[in-house]
């Protein structure tokens, strides 16, 4: 972690004189990050991914598609860290057919999610958010949005962190939810 400025300089340099107020935070831990990557024909692989992972009652919390500068696919997964060793059996199964050149993952990652009705309409919470990690020395594997949410992934041993910081910028109606372990 780094010795950089605390939230409260934070705040006041992008313009907030008080706490944002959002929905919520939550946060789930015991996650793994599994990525497909390098996938030259990516038209199908999300759906025979997700087919073979359903097919096997694993379970995906988060997905982040994208594509790199040769127009290959790179899947990112988040998925209970006890479901990560049978995972891996089904991706390097399917590798064949979907013609990956890596499957790579990171275990005990955090989700934690910032949440919002209408978060579409408060373009500031973004900024805050990865701000106030980034000011904490935290770094993010993955991010994910919606209409009325925006999720990360860290490091597991960092998602106190993570949560204190963010309570630091965020005003929330009530404490962090925690996501169960095991659903």
């Amino acid at each position: 972690m780094t010795d950089e400025p605390g939230n409260d300089a934070l705040m006041r340099e992008m313009g907030f004189m008080e706490k944002v107020k959002i929905g919520g935070i939550m946060q789930s831990d015991g996650r793994s990050l599994v990525k497909i990557m390098s996938v030259p024909d990516h038209v199908g692989v999300a759906g025979t991914v997700l087919s073979a992972m359903g097919k096997h009652h694993v379970n995906i919390e988060m997905l982040v598609e994208s594509f790199d500068l040769d127009d290959c696919g790179n899947f990112a997964l988040v998925i209970d860290q006890k479901d990560l060793d049978e995972a891996l059996v089904i991706l390097e199964e399917i590798k064949p057919s979907t013609h990956a050149k890596a499957v790579s993952y990171v275990p005990d990652v955090a989700v934690i999610t910032v949440f919002a009705p209408h978060l579409r309409e408060k373009p500031f919470v973004h900024g805050a958010m990865f701000s106030s990690l980034a000011a904490v020395g935290i770094r993010t594997l993955a991010i994910c949005t919606s209409i009325s949410s925006v999720s990360c992934v860290v490091d597991g041993q960092y998602m106190a962190m993570a949560v204190r910081s963010l309570e630091e910028v965020f005003m929330t109606p009530s404490q962090v939810k925690e996501r169960p372990k095991d659903y």
